[in-house]
């Protein structure tokens, strides 16, 4: 029996996908589940599991797009599993054996002979060579007037290379296919810098507070809940209760409408095998500083290992990005649409900074607040980084209700 593998739909709105990469070859004997295949959409890259055992026909190549329920392969789900040793039977001595060198011909005979005759040409003479490694050019760029070709020292000191000019390094280039995800992450960004009205607002955070919460609960955190005490809790519960004070960084713009929402789904950019990904956290104002932490280690493993789905990747009402992982001191995060806010956290340096008329030593970060200035004002941005602000440095008051081990379930 021939069954016949189509695309399945990976999610609503997606009506094709792009195979970016087969698992098996043609005429491979796959089994029920194996993934066969790696397809990208334009949310995510998926695998595609054969449904049936059996020998397998490709119908697409690489690089194909297809739509979805498109058939992709067929499967001989008549065909017998291959003994695994059948193959090394078909090895025949004669491939073992080795391959005899062919005699030369006289033709490369004579060539050799040829090249033996004309070994100067091309060859600088001491002198020329001296003044040719001055100057820093290579001595197959001159063309030699002495006898056989060899390079005099007129001809070097009458070498000259232009600025610019090539001296023998690498410039090589090459060409590779952008996937249908990282076409679609190019395409939402253009679209952002074209269709909103964004605007950057900066401030800086002063994280020793959060550094002694980390150093004191970080071990007792960890051997309770198996996760560990990390920035992104601190910085998305104070997200979360900027929003609240400022809900029209919580909105979007449908048409001539905006629509506003009563809860925080927060998306958080990470980087995957195939690039920029932006799992949510769903309801993360019902989340406490574990609820955070466990699911951006389960998001992120599932995009480092190219597991996410479309459904963890779809909505968002706001965003965080961390460049400071790679280590970015100041950035101008661009607006993930339709969403209307993103918020952007850099690197922690060591900075000497003013506190109580006295210079100390405090580790600072800078955020950066990008807004669609088309529904939030310059007074609510400013306001609502402010808001972030304070309550990262401020943390036990704003974020744990003045109860450290309660926040912390500890």
């Amino acid at each position: 029996m021939i069954l016949e593998m189509k695309v399945p739909s990976p999610g609503e709105s997606i009506t094709e996908v792009e195979i970016a990469q087969w698992l098996v070859q043609d005429g491979d004997y796959v089994e029920k589940d194996q993934a066969i295949a790696e397809v990208d959409s334009d949310k995510a890259t998926l695998e595609l599991p054969a449904e049936a055992s059996g020998i397998i026909t490709l119908k697409a190549e690489e690089g194909d797009a297809v739509a979805v329920g498109e058939v992709v392969c067929l499967i001989d789900t008549s065909a017998e599993k291959p003994d695994g040793d059948a193959k090394a039977k078909e090895k025949t001595p004669e491939s073992e054996s080795p391959k005899k060198e062919a005699p030369k011909s006289d033709t490369a005979n004579k060539t050799e002979k040829l090249e033996t005759k004309t070994y100067a040409t091309g060859t600088a003479s001491p002198a020329a060579k001296k003044i040719l490694a001055e100057k820093g050019v290579e001595a197959s760029q001159v063309s030699g007037s002495g006898k056989d070709g060899r390079i005099t020292k007129d001809d070097a000191v009458n070498a000259s290379i232009s600025m610019g000019t090539p001296t023998g390094g690498t410039r090589g280039e090459s060409r590779s296919k952008l996937s249908m995800l990282r076409r679609k992450v190019a395409e939402r960004l253009v679209s952002a810098k074209n269709e909103t009205a964004m605007l950057t607002t900066f401030n800086e955070v002063d994280m020793q507070p959060i550094f002694d919460l980390r150093n004191e609960y970080k071990e007792a955190f960890k051997n309770k809940h198996g996760v560990g005490l990390g920035f992104m809790s601190f910085f998305t519960l104070a997200v979360v209760r900027a929003l609240k004070l400022f809900p029209s960084v919580n909105s979007m713009i449908d048409g001539k409408e905006m629509i506003s929402y009563d809860f925080c789904d927060i998306s958080i950019a990470v980087s995957g095998p195939k690039g920029l990904m932006v799992p949510v956290i769903r309801n993360a104002e019902n989340l406490s500083f574990r609820g955070v932490e466990a699911e951006v280690k389960r998001l992120a493993l599932r995009a480092r290992d190219g597991q996410i789905t479309v459904d963890e990747m779809t909505g968002g009402t706001f965003t965080i990005s961390n460049g400071g992982v790679f280590g970015s001191m100041l950035s101008t995060p661009i607006i993930n649409p339709p969403q209307s806010g993103i918020l952007g956290m850099h690197n922690i340096v060591e900075r000497p900074v003013a506190i109580d008329g006295k210079v100390e030593i405090r580790p600072i970060m800078y955020v950066a607040l990008s807004y669609d200035h088309r529904i939030i004002d310059g007074k609510e941005s400013v306001s609502f980084l402010v808001a972030v602000k304070e309550a990262l440095e401020n943390p036990e008051e704003f974020l744990m209700d003045n109860n450290i081990k309660k926040a912390l379930e500890l």
